[in-house]
């Protein structure tokens, strides 16, 4: 199942636990809608990061994606101090870099 690759840095990124290396896959108008609470830019992507990802020891793990266009949907075990369980996203990727990762509610 391969992933875009811009995908695959920012989960690469969460499992190394490198902050600076998830930001980097996201545009710099990229953001993150975790259930409606949007946090944009790097500075958002960077916020998520230490308060739902990285800084909660989170581990992903994709299960399936499909792509179409510029959109990937993707479900994935997730591992952290904050969630625990199978998620889904929608990852939009424009010129090689996330522009919206997003993580419908249930």
């Amino acid at each position: 199942m391969p992933l875009p690759s811009a995908l695959q840095a920012a989960i690469d990124a969460i499992n190394a636990a490198d902050t600076d290396a998830f930001v980097a896959a996201f545009a710099a108008n990229g953001l993150i809608n975790d259930w409606g609470r949007v946090l944009r830019g790097h500075e958002g992507v960077r916020s998520w990061a230490r308060s739902d990802a990285i800084g909660a020891g989170a581990k992903m793990t994709a299960v399936e994606a499909t792509t179409t266009g510029n959109i990937t949907h993707i479900v994935f075990d997730w591992k952290s101090r904050v969630f625990n369980g199978r998620s889904q996203a929608y990852v939009t990727i424009v010129d090689g870099l996330i522009t919206e990762f997003r993580i419908p509610a249930n």
